[in-house]
């Protein structure tokens, strides 16, 4: 839904019936923060005039709600995720997230860099899980993960979930992992089952299946959007690794992100102080342990007992920081 909220922002809902708010781009921090905030003061008041209230969790507590989107989208989905065990269902049906996009950069070699900008993302993804964890219960008991959410993902399909294997250049990286994903779904008329082959990657589709017809443009933008890495190239930055947070504390992530990704100053501490994180020289970003002690413990090593997120400020420069278009998405139960 578009066009009803003040600030422009698109309302949908997911599979689950989480509520999903995304803000139109903004051409700064504070004008993406306060449009978000004025169209989730709208919506608030909306959901409380029929005796209800928005849950900021990264993962539904307690209950374990039925799928509510009958679209063949959603269906292929789920059948997909089926084949590995339970943690698609409770992904898509159960968890809520802020996702935070950000200018992807420019095409230098400069702080401002895409190339740059991707690194970043990924080294301080796990911080931002550590910091901002908000979802220790499932079930009604507590799971051993401050983000039981972030353990879901970790648990489903590797090739669309996790980073891309390290490259030098973000878009070879980006482009064979889009390759290798496999093929959840191919979409067809609405009554149809969109169900791919099972263990079809896109580049076996583009190479000629039987009795698949070639793949199109359009079906390469569709498979885009079923890959969920948490940094997502959409010719920005959808950085996706963060809990859904109680009231107005979405607010936090997001000035944090952007401050870390667009101010040089502060980018260049980011960068220094995630050294921890990325031991291997030849891979400047975090391994997947990294992002697990993040999500389980807040930890930045098994041995250090020092919280990803502990004992480092970031400064920010004193003039105009590089400045990126913002846009905001608060996913809520």
């Amino acid at each position: 839904m578009t066009g009803a909220l003040p600030g422009g922002s698109r309302l949908t809902r997911e599979p689950g019936g989480q509520l999903e708010l995304s803000s139109p781009p903004a051409p700064s921090l504070g004008a993406c923060v306060e449009m978000m905030a004025v169209d989730l003061a709208v919506l608030r008041t909306a959901v409380e005039q029929v005796d209800l209230a928005l849950v900021g969790r990264g993962i539904d507590p307690y209950r374990e709600p039925p799928r509510v989107l009958d679209h063949p989208r959603y269906r292929a989905m789920e059948s997909f995720f089926d084949r590995e065990g339970p943690w698609g269902r409770d992904m898509m049906r159960r968890t809520a997230s802020v996702q935070i996009n950000l200018d992807s950069g420019e095409d230098s070699r400069g702080v401002g860099s895409y190339r740059s900008r991707w690194e970043l993302a990924h080294r301080i993804g796990p911080v931002l899980v550590a910091a901002f964890a908000n979802s220790p219960i499932q079930d009604g008991w507590p799971t051993g993960w401050l983000s039981s959410r972030q353990d879901v993902w970790s648990r489903m399909d590797a090739g669309r979930t996790r980073p891309p294997r390290y490259h030098c250049d973000p878009r070879v990286a980006w482009t064979r992992y889009a390759l290798d994903a496999q093929v959840m779904c191919i979409p067809d008329d609405l009554n149809r089952d969109w169900s791919a082959p099972s263990g079809l990657t896109f580049r076996a589709w583009l190479r000629g299946i039987s009795e698949l017809r070639p793949p199109t443009p359009a079906d390469l933008d569709y498979h885009l959007s079923t890959l969920f890495p948490p940094v997502r190239p959409r010719g920005w930055l959808e950085l996706r690794m963060t809990d859904a947070q109680n009231g107005d504390d979405w607010v936090v992530p997001t000035v944090l992100a952007a401050t870390l990704l667009n101010d040089p100053v502060a980018a260049d501490a980011a960068y220094a102080a995630t050294e921890p994180l990325c031991p291997d020289s030849q891979r400047p970003v975090p391994s997947h342990d990294v992002w697990l002690r993040a999500a389980k413990t807040a930890r930045s090593s098994p041995d250090s007992g020092r919280p990803c997120s502990e004992g480092t400020t970031f400064p920010a420069e004193d003039t105009k920081p590089w400045q990126a278009p913002t846009r905001s998405r608060n996913s809520t139960v």
